[in-house]
This record gives structure tokens, sequence and C-alpha cells, in this order.
């Protein structure tokens, strides 16, 4: 039986972070392909729904290309047990991903070859950076006309303030690309022009060669030789704990569409990424090789299975070996809960969770127990931190096309907001429903589900609000006056919590200044 720290050992969970656009579902595809999980990858541009993006379940990702969720798959390769966490790379839904990330122990950014670092790629790199998570950089898209390599590494150090270490280098770039070369393994990975899932072997050549010559051309080999030579002199030595601790980047080059130098990618996450790192708490760091089993909700999904009007809490295992059946501590509510048919995912898929060790990312059934922020625990009442709601930065009044079904749009409403999607707001005068979104492109989102998995007609229109604040005292009196003050402005959320719903930024200074005492954050743990 293999056991806690072997299981430990062998575990690496990632998420994937890009730029729209830059190739990151397309990148998800081939490195399951490679893991084995799936046996045809379809790119979000292929035809037919057997060749569907798999990461991409929603029929709104489908209709647009885009991700605009996080997703989880699970496979193995090489001896070692992956989570894969896919994360929506529009701002739009960048909550979603803030989140996942605290799920994860590594990331791997994907860069465009022709655009570098991108806004989005930027404001996700400060998230990791936030927690420490390490990274490595794949830049794909080689396969096609981009910028000098020399240019993108400058790039990625100067605006990221990230010490690089390439692993793999372009041999050209575009229709000039004749492969990559690994320097670790001194292997040549030669190029083929096909489309589909081939799979090139890399052949082991030192640069100094002379058959190199022959393999990519007199002039390749030179340009390639002194590149080496140059990246070897300007750029550190890889050190694993610069990597690990956040200071340094590994950087692979490829092309996820055309299969080009993923594997080799794959393999240095396998090698180089971190095992489950120990998780903050707030009462102590929990180890994962602790015997007792701990463990966050960092998600929460509806309607994966629309049949069936499931409700999934996506569970990142912090500590100990879970069993089926368990009974766990639910911290929130101090009540014991069996976890007895948990999931592990690929995508939309899944099968029975046996048993979970800590980097683990199980989905667990429920009816709206589970929240997100939620901790199970096998002993401490403890709660995993850094899992916060946002303020959203654009609110809606909701208006819903038939009257008689108000009932049924709460349920729709109360069910997204409960997965993060939105912030939902009742305000205490009585008026509409008001929902808050980080960005308008969730609008859409949430009223394409609403139609298609709760079949109502619903749009939304102008709420005379800019922002909300949560509003915080331990002076209940205050509380009082405050909300006899602003009675048409103040709103709870859908756990009760008091928010201001602010006109504009002079109506929130003003309340700032009245009520001093009162504390007005634009963040909020989650209870």
């Amino acid at each position: 039986m293999t056991t806690l720290p072997e299981a430990v050992s062998l575990r690496r969970t990632f998420a994937i972070i890009s730029h729209p656009d830059a190739g990151k579902t397309t990148l998800t595809e081939k490195l399951l392909l490679f893991g084995g999980a799936i046996q045809m990858a379809g790119a979000v541009r292929a035809r037919g729904e057997q060749r569907r993006a798999r990461s991409d379940w929603m029929a709104i990702e489908r209709e647009r290309g885009i991700s605009v969720t996080a997703s989880v798959m699970s496979f193995e390769h090489g001896g070692l047990f992956f989570n894969l966490l896919d994360t929506p790379g529009h701002e739009d839904f960048s909550e979603d991903t803030y989140r996942t990330l605290t799920a994860v122990d590594s990331a791997v950014m994907v860069l465009d070859a022709a655009k570098g670092i991108e806004t989005q790629t930027r404001k996700l790199f400060e998230v990791c950076r936030l927690r420490d998570v390490p990274i490595v950089t794949f830049v794909n898209k080689v396969d096609r006309e981009g910028r000098d390599p020399f240019d993108l590494l400058d790039e990625i150090e100067k605006t990221l303030a990230l010490d690089v270490c390439p692993l793999t280098w372009p041999i050209g770039m575009g229709r000039d690309l004749k492969g990559v070369y690994d320097l670790t393994a001194d292997q040549v990975l030669l190029f083929e022009q096909t489309r589909g899932d081939h799979i090139p072997e890399g052949i082991d050549m030192p640069l100094e060669d002379p058959r190199l010559d022959d393999l990519v051309g007199a002039a390749a080999a030179a340009k390639l030789r002194e590149d080496v030579e140059l990246v070897r002199g300007a750029c550190p030595s890889f050190d694993i704990e610069a990597y690990r601790a956040g200071h340094l980047s590994p950087v692979f080059f490829g092309s996820a569409l055309r299969n080009f130098g993923v594997r080799e990618l794959l393999n240095g996450i396998g090698r180089l990424s971190p095992p489950p790192r120990p998780q903050p708490t707030d009462l102590r760091v929990v180890d994962p090789l602790e015997e007792k089993v701990a463990g966050f909700v960092f998600k929460i999904q509806a309607n994966m299975d629309p049949n069936h009007r499931d409700r999934i809490a996506f569970f990142r295992l912090c500590s100990g070996r879970f069993k089926r059946g368990m009974k766990l501590k639910h911290v929130r509510s101090g009540k014991v809960m069996a976890v007895v048919n948990p999931v592990f995912f690929l995508a939309r898929d899944r099968e029975l969770a046996e048993e979970a060790f800590p980097g683990d990312i199980m989905g667990i059934p429920n009816h709206g127990a589970l929240r997100i922020g939620d901790t199970l625990s096998e002993s401490e009442d403890l709660r995993f931190t850094g899992i916060p709601s946002f303020a959203p930065e654009v609110l809606r009044r909701v208006r819903l096309d038939d009257p008689l079904k108000a009932k049924q749009l709460r349920k729709a409403l109360e069910d997204l907001a409960e997965e993060g999607v939105s912030q939902l707001f009742k305000p205490l005068n009585g008026g509409s429903w008001i929902v808050g979104v980080v960005g308008m492109l969730q609008f859409d989102v949430i009223a394409n589900r609403i139609e298609s998995e709760y079949s109502l007609k619903a749009g939304f229109e102008d709420a005379p609000f800019e922002t909300a604040r949560w509003v915080h005292s331990e002076d209940k009196l205050l509380i009082k006056r405050f909300v006899e003050s602003n009675s048409s402005s103040v709103a709870e959320d859908r756990d009760g919590a008091l928010v201001f719903l602010a006109r504009n930024s002079w109506t929130l200074g003003r309340a700032q200044q009245d009520f001093p005492e009162l504390r007005f954050s634009a963040t909020r743990e989650q209870p």
C-alpha cells in the first residue's frame, strides 16, 4: 500500500494561466493527450462534437471559443499524478481564476510568441506572486512568425521582475522553424509540418556534433550554437529552490496546436514543480504529511449534469489520506458530514474517488451545504484562509420576462451566486434583486445559463449604483444608524452581510466621511 509521504511526493497540482487567445485551452488538451486521459485532442477550432475541447464543456464556451469557468482534469504520466486546473483567460472571470490559484502548487504561464506579455498575463502573474506560486513559462505558437526569443525573455524579466532560465530553445521561428533544442538533455527535437497527434522523438545531439548541420542546415545550426552560448552566458543557471520560491521561471518553447514541445513541458513540470505545499489557516499552517484529513472548497459548480440539477463542490485536499465514506466536520456549520460519493474529474466526466491524497482535487456532490471557502476537517476547527470575494465592478437589476416565475429566478440567481459567478444583493427597501459582477461578459454568461439550465428568460437593466462595499462594525447601534441614513442604498448579500451600494465614488467617499468608525471593504473572506 502506498504510504502518505510516497503519495504526496508523486502529486503535481498546477494551473494554466494566460491572456485570451494565447493557446491555453489547446495546450490543456495536448497535455491531457500526453497523459493518456483522452484519445484525440480537439482544438477549439476543430469541427464536430466529438472533437470539442474537453476542458470547455459549457455551451457558451464552445460557441465563443473561450474558457469562462475553471475546470479540473486528473491524469497520470511518467509515474506521477497530475491535477491540472484550466482557468478562464478572460479578465471578466478573473475572480474564478484567483480562487483556483489558491488550490494549486504551481502554474504554467502561456505566452503567445508574437505578443509576449499581455494585460491579463500580467494580472494573473501578480496573483501568483501574492501566493508565491512557482511559474513555468511556455512560449507558444513558435510555428508562426513571432518575436525574437531574446526580446521575449527580456520582456519577462523587465515586466514581471522575474529571472528566466530557458530549458529549451527554438531553432528558427515561423516558416523557418526547424525544431527546438533541449538544453538539459542535449537533444534536438525536429519540427515536422504535420497536423494531428504525431509526437516527434528527441535525438541525442551535443551542440558541437557535426550531424546537427545536416539535420537543421548549417546556417540554423550556427545560429543555434551562437544563441545557446549567449543564453548560457546571460541567463542564470536553473536553481530549483529559486524556482519553487517564485523568483525564477524555467522557459520552454513549442506549439500546442502542432503538439510540438508539449511533452518536454509536461516532463519539466513533473521533474521541477513542487509536490503539495503547506497551506495557511487561521490557526496554523497545515502540512500535507499530517495524518488527519483537512481541505477546503475553492469552487462550486451547478448543473454540470443538467439532467440531475447537480451541485459539485471542488475540494482541495491539503493533508491526510482520504477514504470514501469518511466523516468530516464541516467547520462553518459545526456539523459532521459523510463524504460518500466523491469524484475525480476529466472536465465534465467523472469517476468515483475511493481514496485521495494531499494535492488531489475532488468533487463533492451536495445540495447547497458546501460553499466557497468552507473547510472540512477530521479533527480541528480551523479555516483555510486567502479565499476572498471581491466587490463587483458592475451592478445591474434583474428583469424577468415572466413575473410569475420570480421564485424560479431567485433559485437560479442564488445557485449562480453560490458558485461565485456573481454577487447577489437584496435591497433592504424591498427593491428588485441586484446582481454584481467583475466584468460585463459575465452578464451574458448568467443570462445564457439561466435560459439553458433553468428554462427562464431574464435580462439585465441599469441600476443606479456603480460599486458595492461590505460594511463592518461591532457596534450594532452604529450599524442601525447607518442603515437608517442610507435606506435606499443598503442591501444584504446572500449570507446576510450588510452591503452599501454606492451611486458613484463621491457617495462612497461621503459615506466613509460621515461614518469614519465603519469599515467599508472591497473584499470579504468567505464566512
